[in-house]
């Protein structure tokens, strides 16, 4: 993907900044970020309000933009920061609620956006620190190799540059070599083709505890794309003990279960189902834990991924992450039966060889890249230390820095972000509609009229995703009748409905005696409300 790098003063017009306090050329720091969404949520159409805060103290935001009855509209969730270390995704979240509010606000008018911007604050403001890594746990207090200590034996910034690289240690006991595709690149040396091994491979860091790990025990405690209930890795570093253990994912999961209008979510992470749509396993469809995205489903995935890739000018690439144990994009969709769709929102291209080959290291296509865009601040080259766990050895520290594979430079973001909000307008415009059609009445004797009406779903979109259907969490379609039941001598004062598919429709018949009016509305928070008056 080419995009043209924009100027501070050129960043600051698309984001409707008249004088930013923050640097225009990099991410917004927490507090930044506070500004940005209170200046949001001036608007009449934005309510911004903390869920709680982290171990570390920083707040969880969520900001509804909405008109009107918003809780009775149809709702976008659109979630950010999932993982610390994924900058653009907080970014892409803070900048699609601008884009809505300074330009694009009517398509409040039908749909409400729940946005949580940054749901890992403790990691992502180790960008800003003193010394960076790609941190993914809050400030938790957590003993991640449960030898009885807490973060002894953490990252050590050996060559004092203020962020953690890898180190090479020269060792024929190693399972590394130097890659044939990039002279600063390692690569693990493949053994079924004979290849022998060179270096040790390693974080930086030291051997703190003398267990023979290095960084094992960091100075961080649960990821929060970790920590939820869809295949919950229990016992895996980050994770914690139990799911939903942590102050954010608590609030996020309260506050959810308590908005019955959300039917989709986009989620900004690493897991990647619209550049590249899940497929379907009829075995894992039909297990008791049901571990696959059931058929109806797959197929509504693939038509918005389609609408996705018509929204963006992302080159394709194969995106191999469907999601991870304990993530948030999976749990939307598995335990909680909304459609959910997630996007790293960019990614390195794929790059070609002189030769035009493909790389095949992701490290060694993200240099290429680099190269070609003139970014020549992306890696650490290797300095030789004097390393205490390895005496006599010769120990190198360098490599890609952190962040950059991950996040592209500021100046490509608010592209990025004007294709994701349309491709999320797009979203909410074939939301679930219901509507009546095809009213009829009919004078009957003794002062009875017989009403008929079709129920109509005018969206490509089934109002309930098949999982959805399945979940006791979704609501059901309700359709009342304002008439007592001594007054209805056929049909039902309250009726459900299951689901209606796309372009559905559901035929209604009453029988009422009497004059005046008869009023009939039927939806779910999800769906939106439909209302049909009948003078009898």
């Amino acid at each position: 993907m080419k995009l043209k790098l924009i100027s501070a003063l050129g960043l600051g017009a698309v984001l409707g900044l008249g004088n930013p306090a923050w640097s225009q050329d990099d991410y917004s720091s927490l507090s930044q970020l506070n500004s940005r969404l209170q200046s949001v949520a001036k608007s009449g159409s934005a309510e911004l309000q903390t869920l709680t805060k982290t171990e570390g103290g920083k707040d969880i935001w969520v900001l509804r933009l909405g008109k009107g009855d918003h809780r009775n509209k149809p709702a976008i969730a659109v979630t950010g920061g999932v993982e610390g270390y994924h900058l653009l995704g907080v970014e892409l979240a803070v900048q699609f609620a601008e884009n809505i509010i300074q330009e694009n606000e009517s398509v409040l008018d039908n749909t409400t956006f729940y946005i949580f911007p940054n749901m890992s604050p403790d990691a992502y403001e180790q960008y800003f620190s003193s010394v960076k890594y790609e941190r993914r746990g809050n400030a938790a207090k957590i003993d991640h190799d449960r030898d009885g200590q807490i973060g002894e034996d953490h990252f050590d910034d050996l060559n004092r540059d203020g962020m953690i690289t890898m180190m090479r240690v020269e060792s024929p006991m190693g399972d590394h070599k130097i890659s044939s595709e990039h002279e600063q690149l390692m690569v693990k040396a493949d053994r079924s083709k004979g290849e022998r091994g060179t270096h040790l491979y390693l974080t930086e860091g030291i051997d703190n505890d003398k267990d023979g790990q290095f960084n094992e025990d960091p100075e961080q405690g649960i990821a929060f794309n970790k920590n939820l209930t869809y295949k919950f890795p229990a016992f895996e570093p980050l994770a914690g003990d139990i799911p939903v253990s942590q102050p954010e994912t608590r609030a996020l999961l309260d506050f959810l279960f308590e908005r019955n209008n959300i039917f989709a979510f986009v989620t900004f992470g690493p897991a990647n189902n619209l550049s590249s749509p899940m497929s379907y396993n009829a075995g894992d469809a039909k297990k008791r834990v049901v571990t696959s995205m059931l058929e109806k489903d797959v197929e509504l995935n693939k038509m918005i991924s389609s609408i996705y890739k018509e929204s963006t000018s992302l080159e394709a690439y194969q995106q191999d992450n469907k999601g991870t144990a304990g993530d948030f994009f999976q749990w939307a969709y598995f335990h909680f039966g909304r459609l959910s769709f997630s996007t790293p929102g960019w990614w390195i291209p794929e790059m070609k060889k002189d030769g035009n080959g493909n790389y095949q290291s992701k490290e060694a296509n993200f240099m290429a890249w680099a190269e070609e865009e003139g970014l020549d601040d992306v890696f650490v080259d290797w300095n030789e230390v004097d390393h205490p766990d390895f005496p006599g050895q010769k120990v190198e520290v360098g490599g890609v820095k952190p962040f950059v594979m991950y996040n592209p430079p500021m100046g490509m973001v608010p592209e990025i972000a004007s294709e994701h909000t349309e491709f999320i307008i797009k979203l909410a415009e074939i939301q679930p509609s219901l509507e009546f059609h095809n009213l009829k009445t009919e004078k009957l004797n003794n002062g009875l009229t017989r009403i008929t009406v079709d129920l109509y779903n005018n969206s490509p979109l089934p109002t309930h995703s098949e999982m959805g259907a399945k979940s006791r969490w979704f609501q059901k379609i309700r359709i009342d009748s304002n008439k007592e039941k001594e007054d209805l001598v056929s049909g039902d004062k309250i009726k459900l409905i299951d689901s209606l598919g796309a372009f559905e429709k559901k035929t209604l018949s009453y029988i009422v005696k009497g004059s005046g009016s008869f009023e009939v509305k039927a939806g779910a928070p999800h769906t939106g409300i439909a209302t049909l008056e009948v003078k009898l």
